[in-house]
């Protein structure tokens, strides 16, 4: 049987030096540079999706929007939350500014939030691997995953990317209970571990530097 098709997955954060992407508390601090933060909003512009996970949404409260200071001609790609519960609250700023926005929840979920779509996927919990076969009928065919950690290391465990971008800060964080990029259980053997290729390394002025990887 062959395997339904998915959307091309961009992975794309941003760290400190030691992988960190939040202080030891879970505050979010600003890590992009400002011509990171350029980049970003025209790699949104060139997705059909941007997807995060509820955590990211009541930690942070994005848009998820392109900004037209950047982009000023960029169309604005679906917003998708991975909210297993619907915890969105109504007045996230993700359910506001022109993108439409989809809420992917499990089966078992029957709650509706004013403003989203409403997609139910999962027994228990979203069930990603499902998600990505329904999206290509949805017009979906390209997806921006942005966080947070959780989120990431379910798609990059999986092997569910193709590319990765990783703008590395020139600053260290620390902490043990400081969130990482791939904030999971781990793979437990070298053997199982995630290999990608790192097709280039740019240094920016500002003292950062751009890693752009993509699946071995």
């Amino acid at each position: 049987m062959s395997q339904k098709p998915r959307p091309r997955v961009i992975i794309n954060y941003a760290c400190s030096l030691d992988g960190k992407i939040a202080l030891p508390d879970r505050r979010r601090v600003r890590l992009s540079s400002e011509e990171d933060k350029k980049r970003v909003h025209q790699l949104r512009g060139r997705v059909d999706a941007i997807l995060v996970g509820i955590g990211t949404v009541l930690s942070d409260d994005p848009s998820l929007l392109v900004d037209k200071e950047y982009l000023p001609h960029g169309n604005q790609p679906y917003r998708i939350i991975l909210d297993s519960n619907a915890r969105t609250p109504p007045t996230s700023k993700c359910l506001y500014g022109g993108g439409k926005t989809i809420i992917v929840t499990s089966e078992e979920c029957s709650k509706n939030i004013q403003g989203a779509e409403m997609l139910r996927c999962g027994k228990g919990r979203v069930d990603i691997q499902k998600l990505l076969t329904l999206l290509p009928g949805m017009n979906i065919n390209t997806i921006l995953v942005e966080g947070g950690g959780t989120v990431l290391w379910s798609f990059l465990s999986q092997g569910l990317f193709d590319e990765i971008f990783i703008y590395i800060a020139p600053l260290i964080i620390g902490g043990s209970t400081s969130p990482t990029g791939a904030d999971g259980e781990g793979f437990n053997h070298i053997d199982l571990c995630r290999r990608v290729k790192i097709i280039s390394a740019e240094i920016y002025p500002g003292g950062g530097v751009l890693i752009h990887a993509v699946r071995a």
